[in-house]
């Protein structure tokens, strides 16, 4: 699709300009036709935007999908309501795309269809959503429900950055220092330690200090290349369909991240779930979209495995409990909910009640790591600076004891 510049002359002999998204000039030239113009100048307008490829973040998916429920619920034609907001975005490549979706709306495209033909910016489970409201005649109510839906998503993966972020950086932080003090601050004081004549009397951790320091500088290329080889192998071995699998897994069994990861993890698939199902979609699609939408190969393997299931007949509780992806108290609620015919309405309680309890999750999380993370680079710094004060001390002794 290209962005075409038209200037088109009506039969009262007014003369028309604007522009439209078509495969090509042949197209436009048509269209104009049908809308009884005749086709004075038509060139294809530059885009760097559809060159060179765009991006619509959750903020402005969000207004749009809000703005749009508005419009729909207060009477306005589709096409109209495509037209004011592909017009008021400052988000040019956004506003392209909304373009593209309303010049195949005219066409006589569904919007659910429009929507398909632009993945980057609406997924399979906004489609689908659409798609559902647009049978049901509750697309306003559909919207309103993928908006909240679309901010509830943003604020998890805010949190599962939070959670993985901090250790990190303190990692990073901590190795810096260590890095500074290795390489700057000890050699200063050995020399210091040369010049007074000390250097053969050292303390036993003053000299074991020294030592690694020299190891350090010395072997600094190969630490250097070492980490990059590091680095290199990890994200290899991530992309990996085994070695994702094994990280993933690992995610999902560490000590303390681990359970914040499955909590995430519920939170994720529930309102998933519950918004689809709410919205009319079928059950096996509504599985398939939540595996796809898991953001965990384990969890993924878990929910396809259940929808097999599902599809021969069985209900959901029993397979998600034989493979043991979500804890048991979720599993029994969701037994619950299909046995009494609102399943939807038992996902929607325990996706709220796993996203208040990540909420807890994060914060404890973030509170029990950074007194360990300061305890840590404090001691492996404080230790660095005894051993290096040591032998100052012992001289000072020996000066007054003169």
């Amino acid at each position: 699709m290209a962005e075409f510049v038209y200037e088109a002359r009506a039969r009262s002999g007014e003369t028309r300009k604007g522009t439209m998204v078509a495969e090509a000039a042949s197209e436009v030239e048509k269209r104009l036709k049908e809308q009884q113009l005749s086709p004075v100048k038509i060139s294809r307008k530059l885009s760097f935007n559809l060159k060179l490829g765009g991006s619509v973040d959750s903020k402005d998916l969000v207004t749009f999908t809000r703005q749009f429920a508005t419009m729909i619920d207060a009477g306005l034609p589709l096409v109209q309501c495509l037209e004011i907001l592909s017009g008021q975005t400052e988000n040019e490549y956004f506003a392209d795309v909304l373009k593209d979706i309303k010049s195949s709306v005219e066409q006589g495209s569904t919007f659910s269809d429009a929507l398909r033909k632009h993945p980057k910016v609406f997924d399979e489970l906004y489609v689908n959503l659409v798609q559902a409201g647009e049978v049901g005649g509750i697309l306003d109510t559909i919207l309103n429900r993928l908006a909240v839906y679309i901010e509830k998503r943003v604020k998890l993966i805010r949190q599962v950055k939070g959670a993985m972020t901090y250790p990190a950086l303190v990692a990073v932080v901590a190795a810096g220092v260590m890095t500074v003090m290795m390489v700057f601050v000890v050699p200063a004081f050995e020399n210091m330690f040369k010049d007074f004549g000390g250097k053969g009397q050292l303390p036993k951790i003053t000299q074991i200090v020294v030592a690694l320091s020299h190891s350090f500088v010395g072997n600094l290329p190969f630490i250097i290349l070492g980490l990059i080889g590091l680095v290199f192998g990890v994200v290899t071995l991530y992309r990996n369909p085994k070695g994702k699998k094994f990280f993933h897994r690992l995610l999902l069994t560490l000590p303390i991240l681990g359970n914040v990861m499955q909590k995430i993890a519920v939170a994720r698939f529930t309102r998933t779930l519950g918004t689809l199902l709410q919205s009319g979609v079928p059950i096996l699609d509504a599985l398939e979209i939540c595996a796809k939408s898991a953001g965990n190969v384990i969890v993924e393997e878990g929910v396809m495995y259940v929808r097999a299931k599902v599809a021969e007949g069985k209900n959901m509780a029993e397979p998600l409990m034989e493979r043991s992806v979500f804890p048991s108290m979720v599993v029994q609620m969701i037994s619950v909910g299909e046995q009494t015919g609102a399943l939807d309405q038992m996902l929607s309680k325990i996706a709220d009640f796993y996203e208040e309890e990540v909420d807890v999750a994060v914060a404890a999380l973030t509170s029990l790591l950074e007194p360990i993370m300061m305890v840590f680079i404090g001691g492996l710094v404080g230790t660095i600076m005894v051993a290096m004060y040591m032998p100052i001390f012992d001289l000072a002794g020996n000066i007054k004891g003169d």
